[in-house]
């Protein structure tokens, strides 16, 4: 049996994480040590919408650290992915080139179908062959991911621009936003999944529906879910009716009477408007009454495929 301790840097739109796990086939990746830094990559572009400079200088300086913790750490492989906000700057490969020469690290960049795959992998080894046809909803920074199947791979895999710090950015220049501002945004949410839900719906019904991500866990947590502190293995779930009710409330909230509902971030509150609307209106039009809230996502996806590709 061949064990790695494999260290991950992920680059997303809001935040930059490292992760080192025990790994081998056969079993679940162990936790060995976590750290991350809130860049907002998405949210630092100049007027034509390239990643500004100086917080490039920050990701290659937090790619130097990762790197050096993974070292100190015992790491025998290192990998990095960027995810929408790299993949739409058009300096994103000037970006990812800006670490690789001054940080010495290759990251690669997922295409949208690419995370909505890899995050669907992670649900499916999470819940197992027993849950039957998933389908899984992931609301990051830039995009929704959604896929669905019956199998590890997906029979459908999209991305969608419907990321919850997008929205915001789009669309909520008030704080808290004008009902103009809210009613503008759900419809451009509800167009958006309009146009595709079709062909999730002709895949079959899911005997299970699993929520990925930091937006749909904030939501479930402030409609009533167990805390973070007891640990992944507590179910966890949302309904369509509490996420009606909490997109309605949140409205009426500025981000910092939102930053002081439980399991809500400073630095998140701003987004958790935008990331509701998305999720009810993923939870209306494809017909979702409940919500499983899902602790593997996108980075485990990562590291799993790596895993099956060892040699044992």
């Amino acid at each position: 049996m061949r064990v790695v301790r494999l260290g991950v840097l992920d680059i997303g739109s809001n935040t930059v994480h490292l992760l080192v796990v025990d790994a081998h086939q056969g079993a679940a990746p162990l936790p060995a040590w976590k750290s991350k830094v809130s860049l907002r990559l998405a949210e630092h572009l100049t007027p034509d919408g390239r990643i500004d400079s100086a917080v490039v200088d920050e990701l290659v300086e937090f790619s130097r650290e990762a790197q050096a913790t993974a070292e100190d750490l015992g790491v025998t492989e290192f990998l990095a992915f960027a995810t929408s906000a790299i993949r739409e700057a058009p300096n994103g490969l000037e970006v990812i080139q800006a670490v690789r020469e001054r940080a010495g690290l290759d990251v690669e960049v997922l295409s949208g179908a690419e995370e909505a795959r890899l995050t669907f992998l992670a649900v499916r080894r999470w819940f197992g062959w027993s849950a039957g046809r998933i389908l899984a909803l992931d609301i990051g920074g830039g995009s929704l991911e959604l896929a669905t199947g019956a199998d590890e791979e997906p029979e459908v895999a999209l991305s969608l621009p419907l990321g919850a710090g997008r929205l915001t950015r789009e669309f909520f220049a008030d704080d808290p936003p004008t009902d103009k501002q809210v009613r503008e945004a759900r419809k451009a949410a509800r167009a958006a999944l309009g146009a595709v839900v079709g062909q999730i719906l002709r895949a079959g019904e899911p005997r299970i529906t699993v929520a990925t991500s930091k937006t749909f866990r904030q939501l479930a947590r402030i409609a009533g879910a167990a805390p973070s502190s007891e640990g992944f293995h507590v179910r966890r779930t949302l309904s369509r009716e509490d996420v009606r009710l909490w997109a309605a409330k949140l409205a009426t909230m500025n981000a910092a009477e939102r930053s002081r509902l439980p399991g809500v971030s400073e630095s998140r509150a701003p987004q958790l408007l935008a990331g509701a609307i998305v999720a009810e209106s993923a939870m209306d039009l494809l017909g979702v009454e409940q919500l499983e809230i899902g602790p593997w996502a996108l980075r485990e996806g990562v590291i799993l495929r790596r895993i099956d590709g060892l040699e044992t």
